[in-house]
């Protein structure tokens, strides 16, 4: 349900506000998107401000995109499928994101989820070792790591002198 302001924004104001709500921080052209469509402007409107923004560089795909997967790596620790599954839900076409995410090496990936895995072994109770595989597969999907990547770290840790 979209939530509309009680009172109507006019068209100079959402680019005033957008401009500088874009200039504190990067925001994608989805995330403008759904700010105006809750203030209540029409399509061309929307159209209008979203290519100022651009031409301005307030708004620009590509730089978000590798600002948030970047973030997404070091910050949150996120696998390729769950950074992807997120820019998706940001409005952002995957033709944008999609090179930026292929020229990410497995390694790196890997190199991440490793010492997560560590970490979460130490805190699974299982009957056997494949219950702990089983475990920690499941939590690594959660975070978003693609099976090859898993299935490497996984093989890296030695479950069964745990049993």
């Amino acid at each position: 349900m979209e939530k509309i302001n009680k009172r109507e924004v006019s068209e100079a104001d959402a680019l005033r506000r957008l401009s500088a709500l874009c200039a504190r921080g990067e925001h994608s052209e989805g995330e403008v998107r759904q700010k105006m469509r809750q203030w209540g402007l029409d399509s061309e409107a929307q159209e209008r401000i979203v290519k100022k923004l651009t031409d301005n560089q307030f708004v620009d795909n590509e730089r978000y995109c590798r600002m948030f997967i970047a973030d997404k790596l070091r910050f949150n620790q996120w696998g390729r499928r769950k950074i992807e599954q997120a820019l998706q839900q940001k409005g952002i076409p995957r033709q944008t994101y999609q090179p930026m995410l292929s020229a990410i090496d497995t390694s790196t990936f890997a190199d991440i989820l490793r010492p997560l895995l560590e970490a979460k072994r130490k805190t699974i109770r299982a009957a056997s070792p494949y219950e702990m595989k089983m475990k920690l597969a499941r939590f690594a999907m959660s975070r978003g790591f693609e099976t090859r990547e898993i299935n490497i770290c996984i093989d890296d840790i030695n479950i069964d002198d745990d049993f």
